[in-house]
This record gives C-alpha cells, structure tokens and sequence, in this order.
C-alpha cells in the first residue's frame, strides 16, 4: 500500500486559458452543401458544440467529481497507473476492476459508479498511455503487459478475489486477465465482444446477419483505426495541437457508434463526453493512448482462452454483434444478455442496463 498515492485534481487556470484561446482561434475548413454526416462532422454541429464547450462548459465540475470519488496512482513496470478507488460500504463486497477502451477514459464509468459500489469495491483504471496515466515512454504496452499490470494493482490494493469488465480495449484486457490472472478472477464480463468463422463453419441466416452488422464498420467507420494502428505519430500532431481536432477525432466516433440519431447526445450526455474529450487534451495522450493500436496487432490474431466464467452484454447499436455459438469456442460463456437499445459506450448510453447486467452476472458467481 506504500506504494500507492493519493491523486488530486487541480487543472492550472493557465492550461485552461490556453485551451480557449486555441478555440478562439480556430481555422475552421471549407465544407460541401446538404452531406450531412457522410463526410464527417458537419460543419455547423462542430461549430455549436466547440461554441458550448468554450463559453458553456464547466471543466471545475467534473473536476471536483473525479476527485469526490477518490483518485490514486501507483508505478508499475516503469509506468504510471492511475485509478478511481470506489470502496463500497460492504467490507466484504466481491471487488470489480472496470476498464475503458479508445476513446474512452474512467470518465465512461461514472454514471454507473453508484449502482455498482452499493454491491462492489471498485477499483477503474486509466490504461498506460491514457488520461492521467500519462503517455507510455517505451514500446511493448500491449494488451497482455496491461492486463500484467493490472493483475499487480489488484494485489497491490489487497484483492486475491475479483471481477474484471469492460467494453472495447477494456474487453480485451478483462479477457486477457481472465485468463493470465485465473487464480485470481471469479469471472469476465464485456460489453464487447467480436467473433470470426472458420473456412468450415456453415452459418445459419441469423448467424451471417450478425456478422454482417460490422462490415460497415470495417467498409466506413474504421479508417482511425488504420490510421493509429500504423503511423500514431503522424496523427499525434494535428490532434495534440488543435482541441478542436480532437474534439472532432473522438465525438465523430460517438456519433458513429452510438444508438443516436441526430446527434451523439441524442446518446450520451454532452457535458460527460466533453469531459472525456477534456481528460485527451489535458494529459496530451492523443498520440501515446492511438500507440496502443500500434502495439497490440498480435493480440487481435491470436484471441485467448478464457476459462473462468464469462458474461456478455450485447448492445444492438455496437460496431460488432457476437455469434454465441463462436464466442463459446474461446470462453466459458455462463451468462448471455441481448438488449434492445444502446451502442458501444454502453456505461454512457445505458448505464442502468450495464449495470443491472453486471450485478446480476457477478451476483451469481
């Protein structure tokens, strides 16, 4: 416990002066008529919520949240962690650890943090290289070496016993701890989860149409992803120079990924992912948190086996839909729940689906 301390919350007034003078400033683009969204952010939207995020917006509110709730960082394989620690009120509470994705942050947890802490301890970590885990200073941070590192906060805290969950990169870890840290994890549950066929499988109608759910995604909606997962680098300086670029990076993919229509707060809530948007620009993590793409390319080709028990959340609105009978292949699936709404910030759009989902799984171990 020696090694862990207290983190407390206080954004220098310079760094925020700074960031709405580079509003101010903003060298907006050139746009083509009546596209809406089929080109990207259009133009108008972009303008309204960057107007809102300088002259409307609150960082000290969320602020003051994240620090209510109890912020800590620890050293782990020469790398900073930072995490919530969410004690629930039950000494004895089974303890969860809670993991975001990109372009996520901690900040996706908080609307279920409640419902969650009233059954568990929960401990929810910035991954290395994002937010206030600061940008990794070496290569090889995959995902086995966080799940490692994850693994070793557990015992650092004092929990031999506990869950893993998460969506997105959060799936993979939780997963990869599932299996690395099997000694220690009662089970897994993900609100994400992508399955491939074989050559010999047969697929029955049902089967192919939802396999079929994400090939848009990788036809339209996954070139970030080409983009981080090859030249990070290069992408790191328009995003870690001009907030509203980034701003642009990460909401386009809430629009794309969300159960939203109009807009991405026809999903989430606009202050949450501006809140988010603000954790990439303050800690300067654009380009270290896209590294991870770089990083972990073996991992998405060589999935784990998982033999601790296993639950899946299905939101209908995700960049993937799962194929039970080809997820069981590589887990111990005990627990299948499908939703009718909600997309792949699952904690933001419906958290008291996540939620109850989450208690219910871990409730049965």
């Amino acid at each position: 416990m020696s090694d862990i301390e207290p983190f407390h919350l206080d954004i220098p007034r310079s760094q925020l002066d700074d960031l709405h003078a580079r509003l101010d400033l903003t060298r907006w683009p050139d746009e083509l008529p009546r596209v809406g969204w089929d080109y990207g952010i259009p133009l108008d939207y972009l303008k309204e919520l960057t107007r809102y995020w300088r002259t409307v917006y609150d960082w000290r509110v969320h602020e003051r949240q994240l620090n209510e709730l109890g912020q800590f960082t620890t050293e782990i394989d020469g790398q900073r962690i930072h995490f919530l620690h969410v004690r629930s009120a039950d000494p004895d509470a089974l303890p969860l650890i809670l993991t975001h994705g990109w372009p996520g942050s901690v900040v996706e947890f908080l609307p279920v943090v409640e419902a969650l802490s009233a059954r568990h301890h929960l401990v929810i970590p910035s991954i290395p290289g994002y937010g206030f885990s600061g940008p990794t200073t070496e290569t090889g941070w995959d995902v086995p070496r966080i799940a490692r590192a994850f693994a070793e906060l557990m015992h650092r805290l004092g929990y031999s016993r506990y869950g893993a969950q998460g969506g997105d990169w959060g799936s993979g870890i939780s997963r990869e701890l599932g299996a690395s840290d099997a000694g220690h994890v009662v089970g897994v549950h993900v609100n994400m989860l992508g399955t491939a066929p074989r050559d010999t499988d047969e697929l029955t109608g049902e089967e192919r149409e939802r396999l079929a759910h994400g090939e848009r995604y990788q036809r339209e909606l996954s070139g970030y992803m080409k983009q981080q997962s090859t030249r990070p680098q290069t992408l790191a300086y328009a995003l870690h120079d001009s907030p509203v670029g980034q701003l642009a990076w990460i909401v386009e993919r809430f629009k794309d990924w969300t159960d939203s229509t109009d807009a991405p707060e026809d999903a989430v809530d606009r202050d949450l992912m501006l809140t988010n948007v603000m954790i990439y620009w303050l800690t300067g993590t654009a380009g270290s948190s896209a590294r991870l793409y770089r990083e972990s390319g073996r991992t998405w080709r060589n999935p784990v086996r998982v033999e601790v028990p296993v639950g899946v959340a299905v939101f209908p609105h995700d960049i993937v839909l799962p194929v039970r009978r080809l997820a069981e292949r590589d887990h111990n699936i005990v627990h299948w729940s499908e939703f009718d709404r909600g997309g792949h910030f699952a904690a933001m759009e419906e958290p008291d689906l996540l939620a109850a989902d989450v208690l219910r799984f871990f409730g049965s171990l």
